[in-house]
């Protein structure tokens, strides 16, 4: 028995070693598809903000450039009024 062991050696430390790199290492099997996981929800989040970026840029640029859009940005959302206007903010009532 102890021959075939000696015989078989290097298969039997081959087996062991990939026993361990696959269960007990801490870069294992599991610890692999949690940090794949990871990468792959934040290249999510990634592609999301840079969407975001690009279409707040474009708000920015429209935004500086059209005299229009800075007025209507200004009334829409600070309440800026000309003298001669008078503002009124109409509030939903919360329901209970």
């Amino acid at each position: 028995m102890w021959q075939q062991v000696v015989k078989h050696r290097f298969i039997i430390t081959a087996g062991v070693f990939l026993l361990w790199m696959l269960f007990f290492d801490q870069n294992n099997m599991m610890e692999q598809y949690k940090l794949r996981s990871q990468l792959h929800d934040l290249e999510d989040e990634k592609e999301y903000y840079e969407k975001e970026m690009l279409k707040a840029q474009q708000e920015y640029d429209e935004l500086f450039t059209n005299q229009e859009s800075l007025e209507k940005f200004a009334r829409e959302k600070y309440l800026m009024k000309k003298d001669n206007e008078d503002i009124f903010v109409i509030v939903p009532e919360e329901k209970d």
